[in-house]
């Protein structure tokens, strides 16, 4: 179920469905079941033409490839128009040298952005904040963040929660603070006395204390 602030923004919760939608981009018409069975990063942005966005679109260009290794689509969002986004695209080719390969949402009546809570009224009325939403092959919401419009976001972190995210189901296992692709991951903590008893036994994991176990991380 969504929560609904004061405001009457809508903000779906890690474990909820994706709120649904339809609408245009610059690639055409989008729908959040076109990426049924893929991993998706939905992200907004304040505005088109502004200069901390466009240095996050060229970071999330750099990494493109490395999403779609990892069966993960980029999605932008913003309430700005499909011709200033075209525009934008080009500049940013233009400028930097840098192709855009992955379609943003022209939101201008923003549905998409109050459906996902994007919009903070106390921050702009209008302008979305930088939220980003990784949804998976189910179209259910399993991770959230928030930035201000004044901090761009630290695209390879992103990156790396998705190869989290991947490896805690593949794997069934948590992935500890600061945790890379390959470093060791945690068991879940004993819930019977008898998997405490088992646990302080089993030598092949690396024990700190009952709770705390790790073992080596699997490639993907």
């Amino acid at each position: 179920m969504d929560v609904v602030t004061e405001q009457g923004t809508r903000l779906p919760l890690i474990g909820d469905p994706a709120p649904d939608f339809e609408a245009e981009s610059t690639q055409g018409p989008v729908r959040l079941g076109d990426y049924a069975g893929r991993w998706l990063v939905l992200f907004s942005h304040p505005a088109d033409f502004t200069p901390v966005c466009t240095t996050e679109f060229a970071a999330f260009a750099d990494l493109t490839e490395e999403f779609a290794d990892r069966n993960v689509s980029l999605l932008g969002n913003s309430i700005d128009s499909v011709h200033s986004h075209l525009a934008w695209i080009r500049a940013i080719k233009d400028k930097l040298g840098v192709e855009i390969k992955f379609p943003i949402i022209a939101d201008v009546d923003t549905r998409v952005s109050r459906s996902y809570g994007m919009l903070h009224p106390n921050t702009s009325k209008t302008a979305a904040v930088r939220a980003v939403f990784v949804i998976d092959p189910e179209s259910v919401v399993r991770a959230i963040l928030y930035y201000p419009m004044n901090a761009g976001r630290m695209v390879p972190e992103i990156l790396r929660l998705v190869d989290a995210l991947q490896t805690a189901e593949r794997d069934g296992v948590a992935c500890p603070a600061n945790w890379r692709p390959g470093d060791d991951v945690l068991l879940a903590a004993p819930r019977t006395q008898a998997e405490v008893d088992a646990r302080l036994a089993d030598d092949s994991v690396d024990l700190t204390d009952w709770y705390l176990a790790r073992v080596p991380g699997r490639s993907a």
